[in-house]
């Protein structure tokens, strides 16, 4: 994160989140007309997973699913619903081209951070999900007309989404003596 370029990130919020709401804000008046319609964000599973050097990334997108979670409660009375889906890694151009990268890189973040970088990148054009695949999933998902609020799509991303779940449920249950402790006292 030190090393990101503000003018960068806020490129990447402007267009991975307000592109998305400017973009729901122009649809939702015509959705809401004809009283039917589905508003599919795409997150990633990085919003979960929040891998290093991915961290203005992974706030981007979970922001978007935020953003989206609280949008398919306020349009589901007018038959209107809302999904994200959080895809793991596929062949897409995602890790070649598409990757950017700070301009000057931090040594004390080789073995962290830096290991993200180009560079270092073997999994381009290795990556298990098929994008084709994804897209016909996502036409059935809409089209059963029971869209989930959040559709995780890969192998690798259910592994990953299970994985920080089960690690966030552990963590938060060792904690709950301290999260009840800062109730008021019941008389």
């Amino acid at each position: 994160m030190e090393e990101g370029d503000d003018a960068d990130v806020r490129r990447l919020f402007d267009t991975n989140l307000f592109g998305a709401v400017a973009m729901i804000k122009a649809v939702l008046p015509g959705m809401r007309a004809r009283r039917t319609g589905t508003i599919v964000n795409v997150s990633s599973i990085g919003a979960r997973a929040c891998p290093p050097a991915s961290g203005y990334y992974s706030a981007t997108k979970a922001a978007l699913e935020a953003l989206t979670s609280a949008l398919r409660k306020e349009i589901q009375p007018l038959g209107l619903t809302a999904m994200a889906v959080g895809p793991g890694a596929f062949r897409t151009d995602f890790a070649g081209r598409s990757l950017t990268q700070s301009a000057e890189a931090i040594a004390d973040y080789a073995d962290t951070a830096g290991r993200r970088r180009k560079e270092h990148d073997t999994v381009h054009g290795t990556q298990p999900g098929d994008p084709a695949r994804a897209a016909a999933a996502l036409v059935d998902v809409v089209s059963s007309g029971k869209a989930p609020e959040l559709l995780v799509l890969g192998s690798d991303a259910l592994g990953g989404f299970r994985s920080v779940m089960n690690g966030q449920r552990a963590e938060v249950e060792a904690w709950e003596h301290v999260s009840t402790s800062t109730d008021f006292e019941r008389p």
